[in-house]
């Protein structure tokens, strides 16, 4: 029976061979693996070979089942490229292969460029003069690819040959008109490119009236991009302007070529040439997100401010949140009144903030969220601002006139909101984080959004004091009890100041914060005797405005003048931290080591408490030596391009963000809040907490 079907299969190839050499235009196409595939590789000639002009060829691609995927030409992150080895008659030339636009599957931090169900790579063939008008010739081509799942790959190859036909006329393969659709055009004018720092930056000419739906630039060349790191996109007139995260310590190339993906497997091909890149622009590529997952966000952005109210970065403003509640404890009216003024106050000014970073990221400013925190002019005007209130709730003098000290109007609350949200947003909490960074990448109106729910998130608590009887029935009745309280809140505002004076120090330097304190020294002085004039029934404003005067024109001079920019990477660290730049990081992941890095700021109380509790422990150092683990730090108390840069890859908007990286592994983004174990276990054999995973989008499924 077996030699039977051999020699039946032997007759039908002899029959087939026969009817092509009877039939020169006519086209055979044959695929004979050395196995059986997952993915069966075909190759067809598009109609007879015509001398002096060229020929396309299809390498065509079927999977055996929906599971398989094949790869574009840099498959990312895993797996590898198609090879071709032909055989061609002798004169011929086979160009370079031409794909259709790639699909991205990202699985388990690792971004694939792959092909799913059935495709075609075009390869153009010059067939020289000379050659005879009839006839037909093989053509034979060995080939190797890759067929994956997302759990399994299996290396295949071929040996695939075609008989193509000579002369004019014969028959074409209807198919290539599809095939050829699938290709994407390569666009009339050069691409610029540009190197800053670690983010590659191209200028794609694209007209603006062109519907980019989700763009993505598919790189050609091989680990010169982080595959998985998220793409920003903005567009400036005619120009298409993208960003990109460089693979690490990588030579700046010559020349880049790829292709930008519009999404439903639409795109344009293009070549780049180095020059300047314009900064600023609209964002682009940023799709509403509907349904479960904006709820979802707004959730967490809802939730992120309600548990501002508790985080360490807060306790500088309780005081004023104190004298909030008490006068919430007056008549119905009154207090909704206040609730509501409030929290107009408070979501204004998340919205606010929110706006402004997002219009100064649109410019092409690095920034992030507590962006005004690392401008020493706002931390000087803070400053400041802490020590008239200071001053006022320890009641050395008081303010009729300023609505922020009105007691029991509505402009006092909103005023208080406002102040409130300022400096109680300068750290990210759980779950704020996730919404802030995913505000990075939505429509403006949108991110408005989340910005303004995390404002009411912040001051929901007073919402229901303002507006639930029963909540407002527990707190003490109004009475003489409110002026002691008031001054006793006096204290963490006085703390607070302290903190901002440390602060001024770390941003500018030491002359810059003696400055400072001449500047408070002249502001006090003129509060006090203010206080002292109103104590006797006295005109006072005036006073303050000739001896607060000298002391402000003196530090509009020399505040500029004294400030010196600071390293802000030799605080005394018990780990010996390597101060954090791409390259670094890169370097320490090459090493094979495990690497914690922490990215903190001077102005976040949260990442000062999580760094006494779990980070600036004996018992952490000892564990870091134990397990021989890299330890980097990056500091953004100053604004700093490549760490804001790097926040965004990561999806997150502020700090604190600590992650881990395993040896030879993923990076797993740890909790916001840490314990006194967290690094201890992570640093030993155990296994690392189960709020700590891996930052991933995209389909999700084992790995390659």
């Amino acid at each position: 029976m077996a030699d039977f079907r051999r020699l039946a299969t032997g007759f039908a190839v002899l029959a087939v061979l026969l009817a092509a050499l009877f039939a020169p235009s006519s086209v055979f196409a044959q695929s004979i693996p050395g196995s059986n595939t997952n993915i069966q590789a075909s190759l067809i000639a598009d109609g007879p070979a015509v001398p002096g002009e060229s020929l396309t060829l299809a390498l065509l691609f079927r999977p055996n089942s929906e599971e398989w995927h094949g790869y574009w030409e840099n498959p990312g992150d895993a797996g590898y490229g198609m090879q071709l080895e032909w055989d061609l008659p002798p004169g011929w030339q086979a160009g370079q292969p031409q794909y259709p636009v790639p699909e991205r599957l990202l699985i388990s931090g690792l971004m694939n460029h792959i092909y799913e169900g059935d495709y075609a790579v075009l390869v153009p063939v010059s067939v020289p003069e000379g050659v005879p008008a009839t006839g037909s010739v093989p053509i034979g081509l060995k080939a190797q690819w890759l067929a994956c799942t997302d759990k399994i790959c299996v290396p295949e190859q071929g040996a695939l040959q075609v008989t193509v036909g000579l002369g004019q006329g014969g028959n074409q393969d209807s198919r290539f008109a599809q095939w050829r659709a699938a290709i994407p055009a390569m666009i009339d004018a050069d691409a610029v490119f540009q190197v800053s720092g670690q983010t590659l930056r191209i200028a794609v000419p694209i007209p603006h009236s062109l519907e980019l739906g989700e763009p993505h630039i598919f790189i050609e060349d091989i680990n010169l991009v982080n595959y998985a790191a998220p793409q920003v996109f903005r567009r400036a007139g005619d120009t298409l302007v993208a960003e990109i995260a460089l693979s690490g310590n990588v030579a700046k190339p010559e020349r880049i070529a790829g292709i930008l993906s519009f999404g439903s497997g639409e795109g344009v091909r293009f070549q780049a040439v180095p020059g300047a890149v314009a900064s600023g622009g609209s964002p682009v590529g940023a799709a509403p997100i509907t349904g479960t997952g904006f709820a979802l966000l707004l959730l967490a952005a809802l939730a992120g401010g309600l548990i501002l109210n508790i985080m360490p970065c807060v306790f500088p403003i309780l005081s004023l949140k104190a004298l909030s509640l008490a006068r919430a404890g007056g008549h119905e009216k009154q207090a909704r009144t206040e609730a509501v003024a409030y929290s107009a106050g408070v979501i204004l000014a998340c919205a606010a903030l929110g706006g402004v970073m997002l219009a100064l990221r649109a410019a092409g400013e690095q920034v992030g969220w507590a962006f005004q925190l690392q401008e020493p002019a706002f931390v000087v005007a803070l400053l400041v601002l802490a020590v008239a209130i200071t001053m006022n709730l320890a009641g050395l003098f008081s303010l009729p006139s300023i609505p922020l000290t009105r007691s029991g109007e509505p402009a006092s609350a909103f005023a208080t909101g406002l102040l409130a949200a300022v400096a109680a947003t300068p750290c990210t909490g759980p779950f704020m984080a996730a919404a802030i960074g995913a505000a990075l990448l939505m429509p403006a109106a949108q991110a408005l959004l989340l910005f303004a729910v995390l404002g009411l998130g912040l001051a929901l608590p007073f919402l229901l004091i303002g507006f639930v009887p029963s909540i407002r029935r527990l707190l003490p009745s109004p009475g003489p009890w409110m002026e002691r309280f008031r001054r006793l809140m006096a204290i963490p505002m006085g703390l607070t100041a302290l903190a901002l004076i440390w602060l001024v120090s770390r941003i500018g330097g030491q002359g810059f914060a003696l400055v400072t304190m001449i500047l408070l020294f002249g502001v006090f002085a003129a509060l006090a005797v203010v206080g002292r004039l109103q104590q006797s029934g006295k005109m006072a404003w005036p006073a303050f405005g000739l001896i607060s005067a000298p002391f402000l024109i003196f530090a509009a001079f020399a505040l500029p003048a004294s400030y010196a920019e600071q390293d802000g990477q030799d605080a005394a660290s018990l780990l010996d931290p390597v101060p954090f730049s791409d390259k670094a990081l890169a370097q320490a992941r090459a090493s094979g080591r495990p690497v914690f890095i922490w990215f903190t700021a001077d102005w976040c109380l949260t990442c000062k408490v999580n760094e006494s509790v779990a980070i600036e422990r004996e018992a952490t150092r000892a564990a870091f030596a134990k397990s021989d683990v890299i330890a980097m730090r990056g500091d953004w108390t100053r604004r700093d391009p490549e760490i804001t840069e790097f926040l965004t890859r990561q999806g997150a908007a502020g700090v604190p963000l600590y992650i881990w990286y395993r040896p030879g592994g993923e990076a797993a983004v740890l909790p916001q809040v840490l314990t006194p174990e967290t690094l201890v276990i992570l640093a030993g054999e155990g296994p690392a907490p189960a709020s700590g995973t891996a930052r991933s989008t995209g389909r999700a499924a084992g790995s390659d």
